[in-house]
């Protein structure tokens, strides 16, 4: 007997209308190359099968005419510890101008980066056109230290804190902008998959404001379609809400993403890491969708240069509709 699923629904965009918005952006975190993703992503095919699963598209490029390069060589960009703070928040609020311009447009937003820091952008435009929605986040990290608790300095490990506009009275004055927005994520808009690697700080901001979390142990404990299931329910209880999801590659183990900025062992199988996309647009409550922190230049080799690249092809064509049978 053979088990046809239904095919994936669109209930905010019947006419299957996207944006993709490049975000070829470094400056959350030290190293150099993840600014080169998204190049990689249209290189390796993304508008070719955007196009064969019957979508029609724009391009948004927000930080085509900044220096970059220069934006994250000035050593003066710091405040206390925060890294790069001018340079994160003036790329960031450029592109959460992009989602909104997608939104009026009434087309899907796909962020192609870029690390995630650009996530406090993502998440922040997508609450404030669905103030009732839901966040998936897929990550090996949780995101949500603070400017108090990050040891690092590192806003790529920031974005949700900022977006849920957590620790403000030690936020970098750059970040105003952010605190102007009609609405912050609320700790029941957002759940995680695939965990494992969490801070100290981070675990104590999640337990203190009750955020529905699934590292890999429940993954293990549940199996996938279970976890997805809880996560889905946590955020999304009618099954009617809108459902932003936030993509870090390095949620999948990296004996498949390779060149990824911090990759951690004991992730998502690539079939787990598909399987989460597909079931959300099976739901057919997909709002928009980030795909972050491919970085080309950290792969010693060819072959894990198309790894990383295809499993983020596989991400997007399975949000947008593809399905193996």
């Amino acid at each position: 007997m053979q088990y046809n699923l239904p095919a994936p629904h669109y209930k905010l965009y019947p006419k299957k209308q996207l944006t993709v918005i490049k975000a070829p952006f470094s400056g959350g975190q030290g190293k150099s190359g993840v600014e080169f993703g998204p190049e990689k992503l249209l290189e390796f095919g993304l508008l070719d099968d955007i196009k064969s699963l019957g979508w029609e598209y724009t391009i948004s490029d927000p930080l085509a005419d900044l220096d970059t390069v220069a934006m994250k060589s000035n050593s003066d960009d710091t405040y206390k510890n925060c890294k790069r703070p001018q340079m994160v928040s003036e790329c960031c609020k450029r592109i959460y101008n992009a989602m909104e311009d997608a939104y009026k447009n009434e087309s899907l937003p796909i962020t192609i980066g870029g690390d995630h820091s650009i996530g406090m952008s993502t998440i922040s435009a997508f609450i404030n056109k669905h103030p009732n929605g839901g966040i998936v986040w897929v990550d090996a990290h949780a995101d949500i230290n603070t400017p108090s608790t990050t040891e690092s300095g590192n806003l790529h490990g920031c974005p949700v804190a900022f977006a849920m506009g957590l620790d403000k009275e030690n936020w970098p004055p750059h970040f105003k902008w952010l605190d102007s927005l009609k609405n912050y994520v609320k700790p029941s808009q957002i759940t995680y998959i695939g965990l494992r690697d969490v801070d100290q700080g981070e675990k104590k901001i999640l337990k203190d404001l009750g955020i529905t979390a699934f590292s890999m142990y429940h993954v293990d404990k549940f199996g996938i379609n279970e976890v997805v299931r809880m996560a889905m329910e946590a955020v999304n209880p009618t099954g009617e809400n809108p459902i932003h999801l936030s993509y870090d590659v390095d949620g999948i183990d990296p004996l498949y993403v390779v060149a990824t900025g911090t990759p951690v062992r004991g992730g998502l199988t690539l079939r787990e890491g598909l399987f989460i996309v597909e079931e959300i647009a099976n739901s057919g409550n997909l709002a928009s969708l980030d795909i972050v922190e491919v970085n080309p230049l950290l792969a010693t080799k060819d072959i894990h240069v198309v790894d990383t690249v295809n499993t983020g092809l596989s991400i997007a064509r399975c949000a947008l509709g593809d399905t193996i049978l």
